[in-house]
C-alpha cells in the first residue's frame, strides 16, 4: 500500500463524480413527488392531468428531500472535481471517498423518506414531531453515518487541500 500523499485517484474522483449525479438524479425524483405533492394531482399536461395524488408529507419535508439531493450531489461531483488539490495518503484517501458517500447517500435517502413517511429522524423515540416512532428511529439510526461522515470528510477534506497547497508551496520557485 502506498502511503505517500497524492492527489486523489482518479477512480476515487471518478466513483464521486458518479455517486454525485446518482444524488442529482434522486433529487429529481424527489423533486416530481414534491411537485404533485403541491399540486395534490398527478398533471402533466397533455399527457395526462388531474388524477388525484394523495402523497403524503408536508411542504418542508418535500423541500427537504429535494435539496438534499441537489446540495449532496453538487459537494460530491466538486469533491471528485477538486481531487487533484486534496493530498492525502492513500488510507486517508479511502476514508475521504467512504466518509463522502455516507454523508451523501444517508442525508439524502432519509430526507425522501422523511417526506414518504411524514417522519424527522431528529431524535429516538420522534420526539415532538409526529409519524410512525418505529420508522422514525430507523431513519434516526441511518443519520449516524452520515453525521460522522459528514464531520470526518471535511476535516480530511481541508487537511489535503492545505497539504497541497503546502507541498505546491515548497516546490514553488
Amino acid at each position: 500500500m502506498n502511503n505517500e500523499a497524492n492527489g486523489l485517484t482518479e477512480k476515487r474522483r471518478s466513483l464521486l463524480v458518479v455517486n454525485g449525479i446518482g444524488l442529482l438524479i434522486s433529487s429529481v425524483f424527489a423533486g416530481w413527488l414534491y411537485f404533485f405533492f403541491t399540486l395534490g394531482a398527478f398533471d402533466l399536461w397533455p399527457f395526462f392531468t388531474d388524477i388525484p395524488a394523495d402523497i403524503p408529507g408536508d411542504r418542508r419535508a418535500w423541500n427537504m428531500a429535494h435539496l438534499e439531493g441537489i446540495t449532496n450531489g453538487t459537494i460530491l461531483i466538486a469533491v471528485g472535481a477538486a481531487g487533484a488539490y486534496i493530498r492525502l495518503g492513500d488510507r486517508a484517501q479511502g476514508i475521504l471517498f467512504w466518509s463522502c458517500l455516507a454523508f451523501g447517500w444517508m442525508f439524502t435517502l432519509p430526507a425522501i423518506a422523511n417526506a414518504l413517511f411524514d417522519t424527522r429522524g431528529l431524535e429516538f423515540g420522534g420526539g415532538p414531531f409526529p409519524g410512525d416512532v418505529t420508522i422514525n428511529n430507523i431513519i434516526f439510526v441511518f443519520g449516524w453515518p452520515a453525521m460522522i461522515g459528514v464531520h470526518v470528510g471535511f476535516a480530511l477534506l481541508i487537511w489535503g487541500a492545505w497539504n497541497h497547497y503546502q507541498h505546491i508551496k515548497g516546490n514553488a520557485s
